[in-house]
């Protein structure tokens, strides 16, 4: 099995990373294959142009690699900060330049109509993100982002959103235990092979 994992935090030394690291270590150590990107560390650029998307135009490899991946994994798992309610821009921008039309979904005409086509091959994909708020403020939207807007649209009806917080408050172990619960969640979603 091959579990795509998508990092959106801009500092190595944060729990974002300690997560992705916990993420990484379970996966494989369960038999299966890491496709990581740490969008910040690729120097990944969110920005879409208006001829990215145009019939003919090359895809830059960084592009090309991740929409790859996109495709090819069997899970996906997204972690990240909730910065005001959303994902980073950095996030954002993945979004918008990699789960693209014909690689994450596409419109097929049934009954005379557009119907949505999820084309994403993974059954599962978890969405970990930190934040310094109360976990009930902006919980719900940040979840129907993921589960209703991002994933189902590509075909994922599976996904489970945690979110981690107060994380500016909390001690070495509190944060030790939500790494126990995670390493957990991979054993759930990606046991041993």
């Amino acid at each position: 099995m091959k579990v795509l994992i998508i990092l959106g935090h801009p500092n190595n030394e944060s729990y974002n990373h300690a997560i992705a690291q916990t993420c990484v270590s379970q996966i494989e150590a369960n038999g299966h294959s890491v496709l990581f990107h740490d969008l910040y560390a690729e120097h990944f650029n969110p920005l879409l142009s208006l001829d990215t998307e145009a019939e003919n135009t090359e895809l830059d490899n960084q592009i090309k690699t991740h929409r790859e991946d996109l495709m090819n994994c069997d899970g996906i798992i997204v972690i990240h900060p909730n910065w005001w309610g959303q994902p980073p821009a950095i996030i954002k921008g993945w979004l918008d330049r990699v789960l693209s039309p014909g690689v994450a979904y596409q419109f097929v005409e049934k009954d005379g109509k557009h119907v949505l086509l999820g084309l994403l091959k993974a059954k599962n994909a978890i969405v970990i993100n930190t934040s310094n708020t109360p976990s009930e403020a902006g919980d719900n939207l940040l979840d129907s982002i993921w589960t209703d807007r991002v994933f189902k649209f590509c075909g994922i009806n599976n996904v489970e959103c945690k979110n981690i917080s107060v994380i500016k408050d909390c001690d070495v172990s509190q944060r030790n235990k939500w790494l126990a619960e995670i390493k957990e969640m991979m054993n759930t979603y990606f046991g041993q092979k």
